[in-house]
């Protein structure tokens, strides 16, 4: 067995545990669960390993690559499919939001809409419904802590303000 096969069997577990339907792209049915992963999606910049849709919309891009690859350079790939989903798939407004790389051991995840996003290493794909209600909050949570007020610091001693990162 090929590295990238054994990675792809990996994948496909770790995204059925978390809740998600994995089918091939010639057999999808998006109604098949609240959560449907397609392999093998074809886009305009080339085929996405892993196209995750929640309630049949289109939500995440998966990059699998073989055990062993560094995942620190594979959040460009994945962008460039997310860029063409929206040509894809006419019916979308805006492209999908959130992206994974992984190598069935390891697996990062990353939330294009946050102020600065990057990858961040996770435990496990999220849940179908996960997704879904991040989109539903609208911001992120690193997008709402930029807009906290300042800090009030009367009362407050300095070793108490520097430990607030003021």
């Amino acid at each position: 067995m090929k590295p990238e096969e054994k990675a792809r069997q990996e994948i496909d577990i770790l995204l059925e545990q978390a809740g998600w339907v994995v089918q091939d792209y010639d057999e999808v049915n998006l109604q098949a669960s609240l959560g449907v992963a397609v392999r093998e999606f074809p886009l305009k910049s080339g085929t996405a390993d892993y196209l995750l849709f929640a309630d049949g919309k289109p939500m995440a891009v998966v990059e699998a690559k073989p055990e062993g690859t560094t995942l620190s350079g594979v959040a460009e790939q994945s962008s460039k499919y997310i860029a063409t989903i929206k040509e894809s798939l006419p019916y979308i407004i805006n492209p999908p939001p959130f992206s994974y790389e992984t190598t069935g051991t390891e697996t990062f995840f990353r939330d294009l809409r946050d102020p600065e996003p990057c990858s961040r290493r996770v435990f496990a794909f999220h849940q179908p419904q996960t997704l879904l209600d991040w989109l539903l909050e609208g911001d992120t949570l690193r997008e709402r802590l930029k807009r906290l007020p300042p800090l009030i610091k009367t009362g407050l001693r300095d070793c108490q303000i520097e430990a607030m990162g003021n």
